[in-house]
């Protein structure tokens, strides 16, 4: 039986007494991403962006089944082990995971977060654990360039063209397998969360999403920090899903109007996806397989290789649907804080 000595912290966080283990991690990028800073980091890369399907829905469903299935046999653990599944993506209805898990035959919590969904995920997931009512869960995502940009902006066909401002929708899928029981090959731990709040600034530009989700993240930093009484130096990183360039000079302005920096520790993971000055992608890369095969593939391992003890992963989203943004309305924000800490 777990020992439950979990703790409320301030009027949003939590931590957990015996923190939730990482046990294993899977990511599968497109071809651009694998030509990308951190290519060689990832699982597997496609080198064609249909994954052998018909559609570019079916190929992002894929990237969910693949993702888990690669998962699976790395950890060595069976589906029938997996008490629950926990996943979301960007498509209406969520028909990504929907359509790609359904094999799995597995209690499914569909989640709609945008792009913090694998942060929603994972805090969800790991608070199951934590309580003490569930042993192995599965928390997965995915985004796809193409049908993102079919569902939000334009397909691409149209051949628009993109404002620097935008950023390009990471193709990829990442999932995690959350456990209560420590093993020595385990890549992580999961201490606390600070689950994010919708924050709305007024702003309608849909092809700048790091200035509509900047917000979201300064709120929900500000509250961790105030809920855990800590400070920017306690953490190795701060780590936001999706803002770009554009959006870490938002984050960071508005965090020096509240009296914090944290430009010295701060990354963020559209930025490390891809070469700006080499791929044409603009403010950087989006999605929710932006912040999912990151921490896959990258952060977790300067975790284990004890490069950092501490990182505070803080996926973010931005709150749109294609309907709302034709009626005329803003953009939300929300972003999900996640403690995740090396295994000492």
């Amino acid at each position: 039986m777990r020992d439950i000595k979990n703790r409320m912290l301030g009027k949003g966080s939590m931590e957990f007494g015996t923190p939730v283990r990482i046990a294993c991690s899977a990511s599968i990028v497109g071809k651009k991403e694998g030509e990308g800073p951190l290519g060689q980091l990832f699982d597997q890369v496609g080198q064609e962006d249909m994954f052998g399907a018909k559609t570019w829905e079916e190929a992002e469903s894929t990237l969910q089944k693949e993702a888990v299935q690669l998962c699976l046999d790395k950890s060595g653990v069976k589906i029938e082990d997996i008490r629950y599944l926990f996943a979301g993506d960007l498509l209406g209805q969520s028909i990504a995971s929907s359509f790609g898990l359904a094999q799995y035959e597995t209690p499914l919590f569909g989640l709609y977060g945008a792009c913090s969904t694998s942060g929603l995920s994972i805090t969800l997931g790991s608070i199951t654990i934590a309580a003490g009512l569930a042993d192995k869960v599965m928390c997965v995502t995915s985004s796809h360039f193409a049908s993102a940009e079919k569902e939000f902006r334009y397909p691409l066909e149209y051949g628009n063209q993109r404002p620097l401002s935008a950023s390009w929708t990471v193709t990829g899928g990442g999932a995690f397998l959350l456990s209560d029981q420590p093993e020595q090959k385990d890549r992580a731990q999961i201490a606390g969360v600070t689950p994010g709040k919708i924050v709305d600034y007024g702003l309608k530009d849909s092809m700048n999403m790091g200035a509509c989700m900047a917000p979201a993240a300064c709120d929900t930093i500000c509250r961790h920090f105030q809920d855990f009484k800590r400070k920017p130096e306690d953490y190795d990183k701060i780590v936001t899903g999706d803002l770009g360039y554009v959006g870490q000079q938002a984050l960071f302005d508005l965090l020096s109007q509240k009296g914090i920096d944290i430009s010295d520790r701060h990354m963020d993971c559209g930025i490390e996806m891809f070469d700006q000055n080499t791929q044409d992608t603009h403010a950087g890369g989006s999605g929710c397989g932006c912040a999912a095969t990151v921490l896959s593939a990258y952060l977790l391992k300067q975790l284990e290789e004890g490069n950092w003890k501490r990182i505070l992963f803080l996926p973010t989203g931005a709150l749109l649907s294609k309907v709302s943004f034709n009626e005329g309305q803003t953009v939300p924000g929300i972003a999900h804080g996640v403690v995740i800490e090396a295994i000492s």
